[in-house]
C-alpha cells in the first residue's frame, strides 16, 4: 500500500492547477462515475467539513446510502472518501491506482484531480444514493466543481488560501459562488455583507432559490462539555460537536436535507445530529485535564474555537501553535496576540509545516508575544504543565499534526465508521 500512497502523493509535487480540464478528462476516462448518484454540493471557508459530516449523518439515519468526500484527512489518505461512514479500503485505491495510472500520467492529473476521480469512482462502485462532497479549494475551479447537484451549501466565508483565491472578501466570495449552478437550490449561511452581495447577485444570475440560514433562526442555545442543545426554526435539536459555530453548522445540515429531501422526518434528523462524529475539532484528548485539538488555521476559525474556550473556562488557554508553511500568519494577529495566557509555537516539518525557526521569526515580526520549543512533543509536555481545571490548553492550526497529536495522547482516532 505505501508505494502506491506514495506515488499518489508525489503528484502534489504537480502543485494546485486552476481548472477543470483534467479532472473531466479523467473522470470521462472513468465513465462519467459521478453521473450515477445525486450530489449535495459544500463550499465556504469554515464549516465545510463538520458540515458535510451532519448530512451526511442524517442522510444515512434516513436510510440512504452515503457516500462522503471530505479533505485533508487527520491520520490516514482513506478517510477522505467513506461509504455510510467506513473510509475506503487499501484495496479498493490499490485497484483504482492500477487501473488508470496510465491515465493519470497521460492527463497529467495532480493529487487532488485524482483522488476527485477515485472518490466518484468508488461511490458509483457502492452504488451510493448519494454524495456529500466538499470542496477542496475555493469552489469555481475546484476539481468537484464538474459535479451537477442537487443542492448546493455554501458555509461561512472569511480569508484564506489568499495565494490561489485572492486577498479581498469580494474575490473569494466570488470563487466561492462558482459551485452555483442553473436553477439548483442554494442553501446559504449567514455572511459578511460583502461576501453575501456576491453570492445573491451569482444566485440572481442563474435563477436559483436560496435557502438562508441567519443566526436570529437559532434560539435557547445552551452548550454543555458534551456538546450543545438549541432550537433551529422553532425545532429542538442537539449536537455532539462542540462550539456555537457548531450549532450554526447544525442549522446548515438541517436545512441542507430538507431541500434535498422534504419528507425527512424530525426524528431522523435529531438522531443523525446526535450520532454524528468529526474528529480534530475542539475535540477533548485527556480524561482528565482540559487539553483541545482544533484544526483551525485562519482568523475565523480560531476566533470561533477560542469563544468557545472563554464560555467554559475562566482563564485563557495556553496555545500550542503550528502553521502550514503557505499561510498567512499577520491575518490572525489579532486572535494570537489577544486569545491565549501563553502560546507555545512548534512545528512538524515533515509534514509540510512551516519550521520553528520560520514561524518565530513571523511571530516576531507581527509582535506576537510567545514561547518556543522545537518539537510537538515538547511543546505539549510543556503545555501539560500549565494547564489547569481552568486554564485550558489548546493544539491547533493545522491537519497535517493530527497523527502526532493522537499518538502523543495514545490517542484512538478512528475506529472505522464517522
Amino acid at each position: 500500500m505505501k508505494p502506491l500512497l506514495d506515488y499518489l502523493f508525489q503528484l502534489e509535487r504537480k502543485g494546485i492547477k486552476v481548472g477543470l480540464v483534467h479532472t473531466r478528462e479523467l473522470l470521462k476516462r472513468c465513465g462519467d462515475p459521478q453521473k450515477h448518484f445525486r450530489i449535495i454540493h459544500v463550499a465556504g471557508t469554515n464549516g465545510k467539513g463538520s458540515t458535510c459530516s451532519m448530512i451526511a449523518s442524517i442522510l444515512r439515519e434516513c436510510g440512504f446510502s452515503v457516500g462522503l468526500y471530505t479533505s485533508p484527512h487527520l491520520v490516514r489518505f482513506n478517510e477522505r472518501i467513506r461509504v455510510d461512514g467506513v473510509p475506503i479500503s487499501d484495496r479498493n485505491i490499490i485497484e483504482f491506482v492500477d487501473a488508470h495510472k496510465t491515465d493519470i500520467e497521460e492527463i497529467e492529473s495532480t493529487f487532488f484531480e485524482t483522488t476527485t476521480a477515485m472518490a466518484f469512482d468508488y461511490f458509483n462502485s457502492q452504488n451510493v444514493d448519494v454524495a456529500v462532497v466538499e470542496t477542496g479549494l475555493g469552489g469555481r475551479l475546484d476539481s468537484t466543481n464538474v459535479v451537477s447537484p442537487q443542492v448546493t451549501v455554501i458555509t461561512p466565508i472569511g480569508i484564506d488560501h489568499t495565494e490561489f483565491l485572492g486577498d479581498s472578501l469580494k474575490q473569494i466570495s466570488r470563487e466561492k459562488a462558482g459551485i452555483i449552478k442553473k436553477s439548483v437550490p442554494l442553501v446559504l449561511s449567514e455572511q459578511d455583507s460583502e461576501a453575501e452581495n456576491v453570492i445573491l447577485k451569482k444566485a440572481k444570475q442563474k435563477s436559483v432559490s436560496v435557502n438562508r440560514v441567519f443566526n436570529k433562526d437559532f434560539t435557547s442555545i445552551s452548550t454543555y462539555p458534551n456538546g450543545a442543545e438549541f432550537i433551529f426554526q422553532d425545532k429542538r435539536y442537539f449536537t455532539p460537536l462542540l462550539g456555537d459555530h457548531q450549532v450554526m453548522n447544525a442549522g446548515l445540515a438541517i436545512q441542507a436535507v430538507r431541500v434535498f429531501d422534504k419528507t425527512v422526518l424530525q426524528d431522523e434528523i435529531n438522531t443523525g445530529l446526535k450520532k454524528t462524529i468529526w474528529p480534530g475539532r475542539i475535540q477533548p484528548l485527556d480524561k482528565i485535564l482540559p487539553i483541545f485539538y482544533d484544526v483551525a488555521h485562519n482568523c475565523h476559525g480560531i476566533h470561533f474555537v477560542l469563544s468557545w474556550l472563554n464560555k467554559h473556562y475562566s482563564e485563557k488557554p495556553i496555545g500550542v501553535f503550528v502553521l502550514k508553511a503557505d499561510k498567512e500568519l499577520g491575518k490572525m494577529r489579532s486572535v494570537l496576540a489577544d486569545g491565549f495566557s501563553e502560546l507555545i509555537i512548534t512545528s512538524l516539518p515533515e509534514v509540510g509545516l512551516m519550521s520553528v525557526d520560520a514561524l518565530e521569526l513571523s511571530m516576531q515580526k507581527n509582535n506576537i508575544e510567545h514561547l518556543r520549543e522545537d518539537s510537538l512533543g515538547a511543546a505539549v509536555y510543556a503545555m501539560k504543565r500549565a494547564v489547569s481545571e481552568e486554564k485550558p490548553g489548546l493544539i491547533f492550526g493545522s491537519h497535517y499534526i493530527g497523527k502526532a497529536v493522537y499518538d502523543l495522547f495514545e490517542f484512538s482516532f478512528d475506529k472505522g465508521i464517522i
